[in-house]
């Protein structure tokens, strides 16, 4: 089964199908987050994320101020505190890849599953928040600046995994932002679709066939490497 991709948007997540079921306390604290999380979204997407402060935030989702830097270190962390749960996921794609596929395969379908199964971590969802997510996203600089510090992150994740397979750490990096801006542009093409108003099915078909085009372009260049043995 193929890793949740990160992406800007996204309500935070519950356990995949398998994994073992959280107890009381942990889904009390999820339903927390969730609730700050629902509330964030609303007053920034009636206000702007600007003049929202935490303290507003923690009074709508009825908690005090404290427990909302308890949850979130930040009022970044409030919107784009669940693309933490995916910050590895492209590395952990490569890490557990089958003997015999590359780097570039592995990643190839898991982001075709993604589409696929209309993933809403990669802003394939027709619930209106994500898409309020991801316009308040694209409308906010600091937000906008966040984003672009997870992809950076995701990509050293990935290269950590591809220095340490192939003993290179210079071509790691070079091969992880190729294989990584291959994911980044699709993800913005859906994003900015889906915050224009286009149909779902039609957007999730073109990036399909943009991630394979994509990474055939990529897989002529990197054809060959991080092969696992």
């Amino acid at each position: 089964m193929a890793a949740r991709e990160a992406a800007p948007a996204g309500e935070p997540t519950a356990p995949e199908q398998g994994s073992r079921a959280p107890g009381l306390r942990e889904r009390k604290k999820r339903q927390t987050a969730t609730r700050i999380w629902q509330a964030a979204v609303e007053l920034f997407v009636e206000r702007g994320f600007d003049k929202v402060s935490v303290a507003e935030i923690a009074a709508a989702a009825d908690v005090s101020k404290m427990t909302v830097f308890n949850y979130f270190g930040t009022k970044e962390d409030v919107l784009l505190g669940p693309m933490e749960e995916h910050v590895a996921d492209a590395a952990d794609a490569v890490r557990d890849r089958a003997p015999g596929e590359s780097a570039a395969e592995a990643l190839r379908r898991q982001l075709l599953d993604l589409i696929e199964a209309r993933d809403a971590s990669v802003g394939l969802s027709d619930s209106p928040r994500t898409i309020q997510v991801l316009r308040l996203i694209t409308e906010t600089p600091v937000l906008l600046h966040r984003a672009h510090s997870f992809h950076l992150r995701r990509q050293q994740s990935l290269a950590a995994v591809l220095a340490a397979e192939t003993g290179d750490a210079v071509l790691a990096e070079v091969a992880a932002a190729q294989l990584i801006g291959v994911r980044n542009a699709v993800f913005a093409e859906v994003h900015r679709r889906r915050a224009a108003g286009d149909p779902l099915d039609h957007v999730a078909a073109d990036a399909a066939r943009l991630a394979r085009d994509a990474f055939d372009l990529v897989e002529k260049g990197l054809s060959g490497y991080a092969v696992k043995a």
